[in-house]
C-alpha cells in the first residue's frame, strides 16, 4: 500500500530568531487577527512616544524657555516653522527605514562604503553630549520635586533607567513608561498653560505675520526636535518590533506624523505657559528660567509641577538616546540582546559619570547640542533621501510617491540653508 503523503505541520517553520513567516496581508499566521492588531498598535504608540519623548528632554525645555524670553509671541512662527519642515522629513525618513527594514547606518554603508559609521561617530557625539543634560536635568528634576541633591537624584535616575533595560520584557517595560510619562508631562503643562494666562491671540498672529524672524531658533528647533538620534528613534524602535516592509506602509505613516505632532503639542503648550509669565512682565530667574516660570505661574504647585515635567522628560529622553546611539553602533541580527543591553547600560554608565564629574549642564550647552544636531541633520536626512530616489533595489519593490520624495527634498534644501545661515550663531554661544 502507497504511503500517505506527509501532513503539514500544523505551524510552518520558524524563521531564524524564533519569527514565524508573515503572510501578504502582515499577519503572524499563529496569532488571532485581534491578538496582531493589538500588538502591532501597542508597538507603533511606543514607537511614536520614543520618538516624542526623545525629543522632549531638558534641551527641549531650555531651548524653548529661552527662546521664548528672547522673541516672546514672535517665537510662535518659528515653532510653526519648524513642525511642517519636521513632519516633511519624519515622513520621508521613517517610510525609507520602514520599507526597506534596514536601520539608517546599513542604508547609508550601502550608498557608500563607510558612510553609514560616518553617520553613527555623527550621531554618536550629539547623542553623548545630548545624554548628559538629559541625566543632569533628571536631577534638576529630583531636586525641583523633592529637594534632593542634584547630581544623587541624576544618579538615582540613571539606576532606574538601567533597571529598565536590564528587566526581562525592557521592550514592553520600555514602550509602556515613555507613553505614560509623554501624557503626563503635556497634561500637568497643560494646567500651567491654562494658569499662567497668555497671549493666545498674539501669538496666533505671529503664526503668519512674525514680528521677528530667528533662524538659529528655527535650525534649533528642528535640531532638538528630528536632529542626531531623534529622528531614527522611532523607526528603528519599529524595525526591532519586526513592524517593516511595505505592507506596513499605512502604520509606518501614520506613526511617523502622529509623533511629531506629539511633539509640537508639548512644544506649544510649553511655549503659551512661559510667554503668560513673560507676558506678565515678570523677571525669570536666569538660573533656572523654566522654574522659575512655572513657580510664578502656581506658587509652590507650579514648582514641584515643573519637577515632575523635568525629570519625566529627562528620564524618557535618557531612554530614548541610550537606545538610538546603540542601535546606530549594533547590528540588528548580528549583535545579540545581551551584548545590546551592555552597550546600553554602558552609554547611560558612562554620561552619567560625566555629569557627576563636571556638574549641572549650562544652559548654553543644552541649546548647543539642538544646533548642532541640526547642523548635522542634512547629512542623515540626504543619504536617506538618495537611497528613495536613486536605491529602489533597497525597498523592497515599493514605489516610492514622487510627491513625498519632493517634499522632503525641499525640506532637505531648507536645513542646509537654515544649518548654513546658523554656523555663525552657534559659535557665537561660546563667545
Amino acid at each position: 500500500m502507497a504511503n500517505p503523503p506527509p501532513r503539514k505541520p500544523a505551524h510552518p517553520p520558524t524563521k531564524p530568531g524564533g519569527q514565524r513567516p508573515v503572510r501578504r496581508a502582515g499577519r503572524p499566521t499563529s496569532e488571532p487577527v485581534g491578538a496582531m492588531k493589538t500588538s502591532t498598535r501597542s508597538t507603533l504608540i511606543g514607537a511614536m512616544f520614543l520618538m516624542a519623548t526623545s525629543a522632549i528632554g531638558p534641551g527641549f525645555i531650555t531651548q524653548t524657555t529661552t527662546f521664548t524670553v528672547q522673541l516672546g509671541a514672535a517665537f510662535a512662527f518659528a515653532i510653526a516653522a519648524s513642525i511642517l519642515v519636521d513632519i516633511a522629513l519624519q515622513l520621508n525618513v521613517w517610510r525609507v527605514i520602514g520599507v526597506s527594514g534596514r536601520r539608517a547606518q546599513e542604508l547609508g554603508n550601502l550608498v557608500a562604503p563607510g558612510l553609514g559609521w560616518v553617520m553613527a561617530g555623527l550621531l554618536f557625539v550629539g547623542g553623548l553630549v545630548f545624554n548628559i543634560g538629559n541625566v543632569s536635568g533628571s536631577g534638576l528634576g529630583t531636586d525641583a520635586m523633592f529637594g534632593l541633591d542634584p547630581k544623587l537624584g541624576g544618579a538615582l535616575s540613571a539606576l532606574v533607567a538601567i533597571g529598565i533595560f536590564i528587566s526581562k520584557r525592557a521592550g514592553l517595560a520600555m514602550d509602556r513608561i515613555v507613553v505614560v510619562l509623554g501624557a503626563l508631562m503635556i497634561v500637568l503643562t497643560t494646567y500651567i498653560a491654562i494658569t499662567s494666562g497668555p497671549p493666545v491671540g498674539r501669538a496666533l498672529k505671529n503664526v503668519v505675520l512674525p514680528e521677528q524672524v530667528d533662524f538659529l531658533a528655527i535650525t534649533t528647533l528642528i535640531g532638538g526636535t528630528i536632529g542626531g538620534y531623534i529622528v531614527y528613534a522611532g523607526a528603528h524602535r519599529l524595525l526591532d518590533s519586526g513592524i517593516s516592509g511595505p505592507e506596513h506602509l499605512r502604520d509606518i505613516t501614520r506613526g511617523s506624523v502622529t509623533g511629531i505632532l506629539i511633539t509640537g503639542v508639548m512644544r506649544i503648550v510649553l511655549f503659551l505657559a512661559i510667554l503668560g509669565v513673560v507676558a506678565g512682565g515678570a523677571k525669570l530667574d536666569p538660573a533656572s528660567p523654566a522654574a522659575s516660570a512655572f513657580q510664578q505661574a502656581a506658587g509652590e504647585v507650579g514648582l514641584r509641577v515643573f519637577g515632575i515635567v523635568l525629570w519625566a522628560a529627562a528620564i524618557t529622553s535618557v531612554i530614548g538616546a541610550s537606545y538610538t546611539t546603540v542601535s546606530f553602533i549594533t547590528s540588528r541580527t548580528r549583535t545579540s540582546e545581551r551584548l545590546r543591553t551592555a552597550l546600553v547600560v554602558g552609554f547611560i554608565a558612562v554620561t552619567t559619570i560625566i555629569y557627576l564629574s563636571v556638574g549641572t549642564a549650562p544652559t548654553t550647552l543644552l541649546v548647543f547640542a539642538g544646533a548642532f544636531n541640526g547642523l548635522l541633520l542634512p547629512v542623515g536626512i540626504g543619504v536617506l533621501l538618495w537611497v528613495a530616489w536613486r536605491r529602489k533595489d533597497l525597498l523592497n519593490g515599493y514605489r516610492y510617491p514622487a510627491w513625498l520624495l519632493g517634499i522632503g527634498g525641499a525640506a532637505w534644501l531648507l536645513t542646509i540653508y537654515l544649518a548654513v545661515r546658523s554656523v555663525r550663531p552657534v559659535i557665537d554661544l561660546f563667545n
